[in-house]
């Protein structure tokens, strides 16, 4: 699988470990964030990935700020994005079966790096189960058309 790593200065503290992690795995990836540490705006990085993932160049994304949830607001400002913030493996593994989810999001000020792979593993081996679903998933997306 093709997936897209997205971080601002603060999540380039975890950046280099996932990268290793899903190559180990088997994963290809595709630098989107910022290898500086000098301060920069995370929306960047969350827009740069949502905008990969949806136009299909890459399978998923992962995006990684200091909480996860301002990398993750700009992810999901991208049409067909379903971006998640996780802090634990449950999480992300549901959000995978239920919403079929196609871009994880985590702190680096938050959770540490084997935690950060633990999440990152089981929202990678989960699969979405459709049915029931799939209908609201589905309306989801109309929400999303009507904007």
């Amino acid at each position: 699988m093709k997936i897209a790593i997205g971080n601002d200065h603060v999540g380039l503290i975890l950046k280099p470990a996932i990268v290793d992690y899903l190559h180990e795995l088997g994963h290809e990836t595709v630098d989107s964030g910022t290898n500086s540490n000098e301060r920069t705006d995370y929306p960047i990085y969350g827009e740069k990935v949502g905008k990969m993932v949806a136009s299909g160049e890459t399978d998923l994304g992962i995006v990684i700020c200091g909480t996860g949830v301002g990398i993750s607001l700009a992810a999901n400002k991208v049409k067909g994005i379903r971006a998640v913030v996780c802090s634990e493996p449950y999480s992300a593994k549901l959000s995978r079966e239920h919403n079929n989810t196609n871009v994880l999001a985590f702190g680096s000020r938050v959770i540490g790096e084997e935690l950060a792979k633990m999440i990152v593993r089981e929202w990678l081996d989960a699969k979405f189960l459709g049915g029931r679903h799939g209908r609201r998933v589905n309306m989801l997306s109309a929400i999303e058309e009507e904007q």
